[in-house]
């Protein structure tokens, strides 16, 4: 059995102010990717260049 090291795990102790706002931010980025790949894929449709 592994030997026990006296480490406790660090339970209740996350930044819930910090940890939301890394999550909007995630978001966000992730709204502009889909925005952009929309704006691509409209554009290459557009100016097509085979018959």
């Amino acid at each position: 059995m592994a030997a026990q090291t006296g480490h406790q795990p660090d339970s209740g102790t996350t930044d819930m102010t910090e940890h939301l706002k890394t999550w909007h931010g995630f978001l966000s980025f992730m709204k502009w990717q889909v925005v952009g790949a929309i704006a691509l894929l409209v554009f290459l449709a557009i100016f097509r260049t085979h018959g």
